[in-house]
């Protein structure tokens, strides 16, 4: 019941935001000229690599589109491995959507919404054992980007998890930093 009244309200904002977003159109060049559809759109995610000990691997594209001059949107999807020498590695695969309203020329509000399959630990006391189920996460918060060029710029945002579960979650707590680039 929790999850499903969750999950009602997220999608009742997430389709409030979208279309006050198309309610005011799309971001303008100069003197009314509209934007070509490359103009609006951008790629960007994150990339995590590592080695050695612990082996972690993190790719998490995603694709927005600009609505607005401030605000966008779009999805994304997530791959992870993770795995500690000497023991079986495991995989954490899934998508999410997105929606980002931008306050002045470097600072943005972030929520997005994701499904993450991952492997969970099921069962009571004495009788648990390793299971894969779809975990969702709700995460809000803002960030920063630094342009680095005319069409780049690297993002770092603070995310907190609405939806956090410490049993289930594959996250460690629930605050997340990303740091991440946009093309």
């Amino acid at each position: 019941m929790k999850r499903s009244l969750s999950l009602s309200i997220i999608i009742g904002l997430s389709f409030g935001l979208f279309f006050n977003a198309l309610a005011q159109g799309g971001p303008e060049l100069e003197e009314g000229e509209k934007a070509s559809l490359w103009d609006k759109m951008y790629v960007g995610g994150n990339l995590g690599l590592q080695f050695g000990t612990v082996t972690y691997i993190d790719i998490s594209p995603l694709v927005g589109y600009r609505f607005t001059n401030r605000f966008s949107a779009g999805p994304g999807i997530t791959y992870r491995y993770l795995k500690y020498r000497g023991f079986e590695g495991a995989s954490t695969y899934g998508g999410k959507i997105f929606a980002r309203h931008t306050l002045g020329r470097q600072f943005f509000l972030h929520a997005e919404y994701e499904s993450l399959n991952t492997q969970v630990l099921e069962g009571i006391s004495g009788q648990s054992r390793l299971v894969r189920d779809w975990v969702p996460g709700f995460f809000a918060g803002g960030g920063i980007f630094q342009p680095v060029g005319e069409r780049a710029a690297v993002v770092i945002y603070a995310l907190y998890n609405f939806l956090y579960d410490n049993l289930r979650s594959p996250y460690q707590r629930p605050w997340v930093i990303n740091v991440g680039f946009t093309f």
